[in-house]
């Protein structure tokens, strides 16, 4: 029996509900999907708008920002952190993924209308910029490691080439993952249970291609949420420690924002990942298919997966609004536009004047954290 097989970017399973088995082995009838496709059908569009909006304002506000604070700094590439480097790729990335949402938010309200290729490349989009937004996320934990507990010893270690080497290096690994979106993504025609079938952007393996699906599923849970939650909690953890010294409002502050970064990543992403591990379990026939169990796996995955996709609207809200210079230069941005557009009743709009950082790159001060416009 052909079946499709969940990704990071499929939005429904299709291989588990469509049978049920009794007590023999044999196969009987056929298991109703209707329920959860009209489900889909109501929720998705609604959802997927919603993440795509917040994400799209959220992110455009980061770029905004830091290219403000950079234009305001001199000395070349001391001007621009490690922090703002991967904040820069992580705010791209989450707008790429974002722009992927619109898509599968009319395929659930009319069916796929765009064709094969834009149905290969838009999977390819979602698949190369969840990965990558979550790699970029560990990478700022691992910088603020650095930076924080080896503040002296990583100060060769740690400047804008680098940051901008480990950039590319994740771009690359991200899109080999999405390779296989490009190659089996397929526009497919479903039974949805109602008098009219529905087209949907899948992907679609060939038959008796089980282990290499397995395969693919533990590639996404490790690379795409188990390696990164170990890097982040070793780093933070790390952090914590280091500051224990700090004065107590201090500590009562780093300890707000740890634990704010980890567990939203972690309720983002970790009830995906468990219907992920449930869906390979199935497949390894470890558990026993029914149509109440598939039922509750499709609309299960279907939810955490949109609870994930949100993770790219937080994002500018946990490494951006948190910063309190952040928050500063958002102020004056949106100041000096209402200037400029005579909303305050103000001649003139000064802007502050450029920083002058001394020494060299190569120096303590591409490590500092002043330099940086999230904190």
């Amino acid at each position: 029996m052909d079946q499709v097989t969940p990704t990071t970017d499929d939005y429904w399973e299709m291989d588990y509900d469509n049978y049920t088995y009794g007590n023999t082995g044999s196969v009987a009838a056929p298991c109703s999907q209707a329920d959860a496709y009209g489900f889909a059908q109501k929720y998705s569009p609604v959802m997927y708008s919603l993440v795509f909006v917040l994400a799209l304002i959220g992110n455009i506000l980061v770029l905004c920002v830091i290219r403000r604070y950079r234009s305001y700094q001199s000395g070349g590439a001391c001007a621009f952190s490690l922090t703002d480097t991967f904040l820069l790729h992580l705010a791209i990335s989450d707008l790429l993924l974002a722009f992927t949402l619109p898509l599968f938010a009319v395929q659930w309200a009319h069916g796929w209308v765009f064709g094969v290729t834009v149905c290969k490349i838009s999977g390819a989009l979602f698949s190369l910029n969840r990965y990558s937004g979550i790699l970029f996320l560990a990478c700022i934990s691992f910088d603020r490691y650095l930076a924080i507990v080896h503040a002296i010893s990583s100060g060769w270690k740690r400047n804008t080439c680098h940051a901008q080497i480990v950039c590319a290096f994740i771009w690359v690994i991200c899109l080999g993952l999405s390779a296989v979106d490009i190659i089996y993504k397929q526009v497919v025609q479903v039974d949805t249970g109602k008098t009219e079938s529905l087209l949907l952007c899948q992907v679609w393996f060939p038959e008796k291609s089980t282990q290499w699906q397995i395969g693919l599923q533990l590639v996404s849970v490790i690379l795409g949420f188990g390696l990164p939650l170990l890097i982040m909690l070793y780093c933070y953890i790390r952090i914590f420690r280091s500051l224990c010294n700090a004065t107590r409002r201090q500590k009562r502050k780093s300890l707000r924002l740890i634990v704010s970064l980890v567990s939203v990543f972690v309720i983002c992403w970790a009830p995906y990942c468990c219907f992920q591990l449930t869906d390979s379990l199935l497949k390894l026939e470890l558990l026993t298919p029914s149509c109440s169990l598939g039922h509750v796996l499709d609309v299960g995955t279907l939810i955490t997966e949109s609870v994930g996709l949100s993770h790219c609207a937080l994002n500018p809200l946990l490494y951006g609004f948190v910063g309190v210079k952040f928050r500063r230069e958002l102020a004056r941005m949106c100041k000096g536009l209402l200037i400029e557009q005579g909303w305050l009743g103000m001649e003139a709009w000064r802007p502050r004047k450029p920083r002058r950082p001394t020494g060299s790159c190569s120096s303590a001060d591409s490590e500092n954290t002043s330099y940086s416009v999230m904190v």
